[in-house]
């Protein structure tokens, strides 16, 4: 290059641009103008190796920035800035949720349906005193779920006395004291029971028995069992309800007071009249 330049006589000093991609450029540059100007006239040379050194000088200028100038960002490398995005859900966690709302394990199963009658089987044990009524009752009822106790131990527990067991709520309490999980609740009568309330002792034993339990029950006054059976106890008197049939309408009654009608069926409004003023543990 050097000697091309000498041998057509330019006077203006070149530039040699190192390290970039303009030294390729004035190279094959003074190459074709060497071959384009040899045949020309000295004067006329000349003057076109000087036109053309300003042009590869912006050549040069033009590949240095080139190479000094770093490439934009690919805008899919950029992250998003946006307040409105949201990470996608992982599939899998997705899937997954899916299999456990549809899982028919995790629903929660509506409880069965009660049998239309069931007598639970049961220990039955006459009182041993004429006021153990109360103690009897609970006893043959603890009987019905697997659990034996003594009429004596019960009544310690119960407070009878020569004037009896108080009231349903002792029967109650003795029970839940027994049975797991305190699954006894005492229902008072004020007087002569609604419809309301029969329909609610109804559902209490057919629920009870059902949960495997008897129902114990604080009665006064007179019944007549479904065979005709006349029972009476004015002053007042505890039996148990072991069992029933039609849906709960009639139930089976253990009584404790005569060993040789040990058991008998009174209608579910009978037993609702003969609680009266009293009150049931179920």
């Amino acid at each position: 290059m050097k000697r091309q330049l000498r041998r057509l006589g330019v006077q203006r000093p070149y530039r040699m641009v190192v390290g970039s991609a303009a030294v390729l450029v004035l190279a094959a540059g003074g190459t074709a103008l060497a071959a384009g100007v040899d045949d020309a006239p000295t004067d006329q040379r000349a003057t076109a190796v000087a036109e053309t050194a300003p042009r590869l000088d912006d050549v040069a200028s033009r590949a240095q920035a080139r190479v000094a100038t770093p490439a934009p960002a690919s805008p899919s490398a950029t992250p998003s800035t946006s307040p409105s995005a949201s990470p996608t859900p992982s599939p899998r966690v997705t899937r997954a949720k899916v299999r456990a709302t549809a899982d028919p394990d995790l629903t929660r199963k509506a409880a069965p349906k009660p049998p239309s009658s069931k007598v639970l089987r049961y220990d039955y044990q006459a009182q041993i005193t004429y006021y153990y009524c109360g103690p009897a009752a609970v006893r043959n009822a603890l009987s019905a779920a697997g659990i034996e106790r003594g009429q004596d131990a019960l009544a310690a527990q119960l407070g009878t006395t020569e004037m009896g067991t108080n009231s349903a709520e002792d029967t109650t309490r003795v029970l839940n004291a027994v049975v797991k999980g305190d699954p006894y609740r005492t229902r008072m009568f004020a007087g002569t029971p609604s419809d309301a309330q029969i329909e609610r002792l109804r559902a209490d034993v057919v629920a009870a028995v059902t949960d495997q339990r008897a129902v114990v029950a604080n009665v006064a006054g007179d019944a007549t069992d479904l065979d005709g059976g006349w029972h009476s106890f004015p002053g007042g008197h505890y039996v148990a309800a072991v069992g029933y049939r039609d849906n709960g309408r009639t139930v089976r009654i253990a009584d404790s007071a005569d060993p040789s009608l040990p058991a008998y069926w009174v209608s579910v409004t009978t037993l609702a009249n003969w609680i009266a003023t009293r009150g049931y543990s179920a």
